[in-house]
């Protein structure tokens, strides 16, 4: 399982080069320079962007499904409340994601 697991870890494209004794794996892991905790915060705010779609992805969907049972039948009011509650959950998860990515910015920057 050895050599699985330091193809896997090669490439993950982590940066690391592991090596192996035969029984172990080891990974020499660099002091982070200003350069690589740069690159790291870069690779944050790819990974936050991320998330941000996919919650307004998830937001587009339930929009959708609203606008298919208002067609059913549904109520527009009770449409219209519908959508306000998702845009407000959706402003909180976006404002979650980005406190979580400025924490996390200050976190790998801290020396």
């Amino acid at each position: 399982m050895i050599t699985p697991i330091e193809k896997a870890i090669s490439n993950a494209n982590l940066g690391y080069n592991p090596t192996n004794d035969g029984a172990t794996i080891r990974i020499n892991i660099p002091a982070l320079t200003e350069e690589r905790r740069k690159g790291l915060v870069k690779q944050s705010k790819e990974e936050t962007e991320h998330a941000r779609v996919t919650v307004r992805s998830l937001r587009r969907d339930a929009n959708e499904a609203i606008k298919k049972l208002q067609k059913e039948g549904l109520p527009e009011d009770q449409a219209k409340s519908a959508e306000t509650k998702i845009q407000g959950i959706t402003d909180d998860a976006i404002a979650k994601i980005d406190k979580h990515l400025e924490a996390k910015e200050k976190e790998i920057m801290t020396v």
